[in-house]
């Protein structure tokens, strides 16, 4: 099965700076996948190399089987692209600017696919404004348009919903959703519920090296070797007697009298919490176990970035 993208030892440096350091990346056709990483990673140079922005200094790089360099146009016709800084013709009106585009990429029936963008990215009542005079989320909204306009097989999207308040939020997430359903999509974001509500698959990396690649749900999987608990105390005991309860690798302390304890898995510590806090002449309010999320995931693999 050919891959929608294929990434061979990909480097990218700026000077003296490596923005990106031997990166290999294969994605299947169809469904979701999450970019993440800190600022400066080098998500947005890998989604500039894959549309053909910016070359790597070294490295190969496929999409859809034609190669970067030697057939850049045949990527650009099949990639759709909304990069972080979404610029847009701002003196223009949406359905002006999507008429343009649309002439752009020639397609055959353009005001009919002009109509269609405008109703699934929901511009009905905004396309005879002027983009300058658009919200932020409205101008995510035209970017999308006209990353989807020419119906490509491979959707890159950097920081899609950025701005977009919760209603828009989710409305955009389920645009995602079916667009996955029936191309592949990339899309880099710092909220960590947003990978987990619609990504499939999550790439992180850090420091211009993936540091983790795997199915969303074995992701978040991946500290279940411990366990953690935050408990609320009437008065916060001395953090070092609770590091000496057996079986607890680690202390946090939290606001209101708040700590966090990290326990080896399968060891129940509650018992010991409550002796000490007996012993302290001190009061439990409350005792609950937190998720392990992809956003601990994230911090655990990128930490000290």
């Amino acid at each position: 099965m050919q891959h929608s993208i294929e990434v061979r030892e990909v480097t990218k440096t700026y000077g003296t700076q490596r923005a990106l350091d031997q990166v290999s990346l294969d994605i299947s056709p169809g469904g979701v996948v999450g970019l993440l990483g800190p600022n400066g990673a080098g998500k947005s140079t890998l989604m500039k190399i894959l549309t053909c922005f910016i070359p790597p200094t070294q490295g190969t790089v496929k999409v859809l089987g034609f190669d970067i360099f030697t057939q850049a146009l045949e990527v650009r016709r099949r990639v759709g692209y909304l990069p972080e800084n979404n610029p847009l013709y701002v003196d223009m009106y949406v359905r002006e600017y999507l008429q343009f585009i649309a002439g752009i990429h020639r397609l055959d029936r353009p005001e009919e696919r002009v109509g269609e963008m405008i109703g699934l990215t929901g511009l009905e009542r905004e396309q005879h404004k002027r983009i300058g005079a658009l919200s932020k989320g409205y101008r995510q909204r035209v970017g999308l348009a006209q990353a989807l306009i020419h119906n490509p097989q491979v959707l890159i999207l950097d920081e899609p919903t950025s701005g977009l308040d919760p209603n828009q939020l989710a409305e955009i997430r389920q645009l995602i959703l079916e667009t996955g359903r029936e191309r592949t999509v990339l899309l880099s974001t710092h909220i960590m519920q947003e990978v987990e509500a619609i990504c499939e698959r999550v790439v992180i990396i850090d420091k211009g090296r993936i540091v983790a690649d795997d199915r969303t749900e074995r992701l978040t999987g991946m500290l279940s070797g411990k366990e953690v608990i935050e408990v609320e105390f009437s008065v916060l005991p001395d953090p070092a007697l609770l590091q000496a309860i057996p079986g607890v690798h680690q202390v946090r302390t939290l606001p209101g009298n708040k700590a966090e304890l990290q326990a080896e898995a399968g060891r129940d510590i509650r018992g010991e919490v409550f002796s000490l806090a007996v012993q302290q002449g001190v009061k439990v309010l409350s005792m609950t176990r937190v998720e392990q999320g992809l956003e601990e995931i994230f911090h655990t693999l990128t930490r000290g970035s």
